[in-house]
């Protein structure tokens, strides 16, 4: 399925910088002044998976397609945004599409590049951004909880289940934590919750853009942001915007030279991709044959039936079976054939859950 991500973040922090740079275009003017992005650019890449190029290879596959990450580059915000003020209005409305949200957070000194509030504190930065989705999420609950209250008193039970849930997002928003502590009791709260789009209920990705010599270690900003990230249960990873719009266009070969002499082993999406499947509980399973060797992505849990749905949705409507090799065995018996001699080639049905690196042929009849 993929999964889309909103960069945010204050302006001038290297948002549209780094989105030119991870998706390798120059969709995004990158430019020295607020709201230099005013529409939310989406590009999509390709997520580098070296297990894919070992399949293609065994299998002969004539094409290599990978799964998709969407990146939407989107305005930045300033105080006020959650009554209007900037792009306030369209900035949230622009968020609540969003799977994951990845904040970039200025983590360098640079006297040529204005900072809104003419200082560097990534943490008052962070809190800038999260206090105007707490205080959007609590405007549009408030309403809303006080008015199902009304029909829970009467015993209307979606209401008591509405009034359930998100009045203990309420509560928490109330008292300054985003509804993502929210803890759904049962399916039911969780469907509504869901259903509910709140900005604090998304998940957090702390990007922190460092200068080049900080790229490998970090620096002293990046070490606080990480304490906050640990502190919320939340993920932080250290890129160097700059170093990844240098990386752009270059050939494979003079990018791990470059990358090396910098302390890297690799880039900063690379890094952004696995910091975000562990976020959202996403893993890869594999198709291949001789026209293609393909990566498709699931959510950790997902059946066999589900993941054929993936690639048609006939194919989880008539799903018969899975026919299921680990992605060890079939890169140490050198492919089907290999796996299904030695018996490491299974027949998976209905209930089977989907691991990590599966290469997956699926029955199906419609």
């Amino acid at each position: 399925m993929g999964f889309r991500c909103g960069i945010v973040g204050l302006p001038n922090v290297g948002k549209s910088t780094l989105f030119n740079a991870l998706t390798e275009t120059q969709a995004a003017q990158a430019a020295n002044y607020p709201f230099c992005t005013i529409e939310p650019n989406v590009g999509n890449v390709g997520v580098p998976d070296p297990r894919l190029d070992q399949l293609a290879a065994i299998a002969g596959s004539q094409k290599i397609i990978p799964t998709q990450l969407g990146f939407v580059d989107i305005a930045g915000l300033v105080r006020g945004a959650s009554k209007g003020e900037g792009l306030g209005n369209q900035f949230l409305g622009n968020i609540r599409e969003v799977d994951a949200i990845v904040h970039v957070l200025r983590c360098f000194e640079n006297d040529d590049i204005q900072h809104v509030d003419n200082r560097v504190d990534p943490i008052s930065d962070a809190e800038t951004v999260e206090t105007e989705l707490m205080l959007a999420d609590l405007d549009s609950l408030e309403k809303r909880v006080a008015a199902a209250q009304k029909k829970a008193n009467s015993g209307d039970k979606d209401s008591k289940v509405l009034v359930s849930v998100l009045g203990q997002a309420l509560e928490l928003l109330r008292d300054g934590k985003p509804a993502r502590l929210t803890v759904p009791k049962d399916e039911d709260e969780a469907r509504v919750f869901k259903q509910a789009q709140l900005l604090t209920a998304k998940p957090v990705l702390y990007v922190c853009n460092v200068e080049e010599e900080s790229a490998a270690t970090g620096n002293s900003f990046s070490a606080k942001v990480f304490e906050k990230a640990k502190a919320e249960g939340a993920t932080a990873v250290i890129v160097s915007a700059a170093i990844e719009a240098d990386l752009v266009g270059m050939p494979a070969e003079e990018r791990v030279e470059f990358l090396s002499e910098l302390g890297l082993k690799e880039t900063g999406l690379a890094r952004i991709i696995r910091a975000g499947y562990e976020l959202l509980g996403l893993l890869t399973f594999f198709t291949v044959g001789p026209k293609e060797a393909r990566a498709w992505t699931v959510s950790a849990g997902s059946k066999a039936p589900q993941a054929a749905g993936e690639i048609h949705t006939d194919f989880e409507r008539g799903f018969i079976r899975a026919e299921t090799i680990a992605f060890d065995d079939y890169i140490s018996l050198n492919g089907e054939s290999g796996a299904r001699d030695a018996g490491k080639l299974r027949q998976e049905g209905k209930e089977y859950v989907v691991k990590d690196g599966d290469v997956l042929h699926f029955k199906f009849n419609v």
